[in-house]
């Protein structure tokens, strides 16, 4: 994106991650002086309305979680045809990278991150939502505390389910997919466990 501002306020600094639905940048909140990760929504989902409804419904639902271990959501923008999403800046690796380049983690570690994101699950869960794509990408290790972190369109549900369509198809969850097939709201069961 080079020398970009988006909204007047925020300045790009640099590219620090690419998902399915989105890029994220590291940048400066010009007004309030600080740094801020900005999600920016890919170029190809940006004429979707029903697409971008949801993401901005979304973004406003996870921005009404208030916890330690759930990453803050400051503001929803768009600038031209550029859909973004401003979030507090984790400085620090995904759990990913950590057991890439550590190895296995040893069991008070693990047991230690597991608590943390079962605590900010649960804070989600008491709002009505639900993420279903947990692993180890979304989960940033900053001072040692985990922090829920991959705000997804594609895997936060609230209310009843639809089917929530990939590039590789319909996702495979079993208790997912009898939640769609009965037509129920989703719970804490719908949960998906993705290892990557």
């Amino acid at each position: 994106m080079g020398e970009t501002v988006l909204g007047n306020r925020y300045e790009i600094i640099k590219k620090i991650g690419d998902g399915g639905m989105a890029f994220v940048y590291k940048a400066k909140d010009i007004l309030l002086n600080r740094i801020v990760a900005v999600k920016v929504l890919r170029p190809e989902f940006v004429d979707d309305d029903e697409f971008l409804g949801k993401f901005k419904r979304e973004a406003e639902a996870v921005a009404s979680l208030s916890h330690p271990n759930i990453v803050n959501v400051y503001d929803v923008g768009e600038d031209g045809k550029v859909h973004y999403i401003v979030m507090e800046y984790i400085d620090g690796q995904n759990l990913k990278e950590i057991i890439k380049n550590e190895g296995t983690l040893d069991e008070y570690t693990a047991l230690d991150i597991t608590k943390q994101i079962a605590m900010a699950l649960s804070a989600a869960h008491k709002k009505g939502i639900i993420h279903r794509d947990i692993k180890p990408h979304n989960i940033l290790i900053s001072n040692d505390t985990p922090v829920y972190y991959d705000l997804n369109t594609n895997s936060l549900t609230q209310g009843t389910i639809s089917w929530t369509l990939y590039k590789n198809g319909v996702e495979d969850n079993t208790k997912y997919l009898e939640s769609v097939i009965n037509g129920v709201k989703a719970n804490e069961s719908s949960h998906t466990f993705n290892k990557e």
